[in-house]
């Protein structure tokens, strides 16, 4: 098994190139352009920017668009696995990573095209391989969704 890397060696963000050596999600399934402020272990902030093009528009609702819930969780958890795949330094190792609990899910404003989504995520535990995590998803600073989670990581990957 190899070493996890040391801070220094960890980027502070990651582009959709890297996120994609990461994590496994593809459009219309991958949720996160972009990861900020990256601190391997602690905490990451991911970056969607919502748009009408979005194949779940259409469904919800077409007369009012609004990101469902359940996608900004997912989002969320993306942005989570992007920086344990850093911390672990999984790139190119195709991890998997699953979902174990989601408790404490609250949804406070609507998400609609044209909003960029903020994905705060910070880990609050971690035993090997399960990791467990609070994030807040935000809209021009205002809180539009939170949640706790925890997560397994698959390091035989795909």
């Amino acid at each position: 098994m190899t070493e996890t890397p040391t801070t220094a060696e960890i980027p502070a963000s990651a582009d959709v190139a890297l996120i994609q050596r990461i994590i496994p999600h593809r459009y219309p399934f991958l949720l996160i352009d972009r990861v900020r402020d990256i601190v391997a272990g602690t905490s990451a902030v991911g970056i969607k920017n919502v748009t009408v093009n979005e194949p779940h528009f259409p469904g919800h609702f077409p007369a009012a668009p609004i990101m469902p819930g359940v996608l900004i969780v997912e989002a969320m958890a993306q942005t989570s696995a992007v920086m344990v795949g850093l911390t672990l330094d999984l790139v190119d190792k195709e991890p998997l990573v699953y979902f174990m609990s989601i408790e404490e899910a609250k949804f406070r404003r609507m998400v609609t095209p044209g909003d960029v989504l903020e994905l705060h995520v910070a880990v609050t535990r971690r035993r090997g391989d399960i990791w467990k995590f609070d994030s807040r998803a935000m809209v021009e600073g205002k809180l539009v969704a939170q949640a706790s989670y925890s997560a397994m990581i698959d390091r035989r990957g795909r």
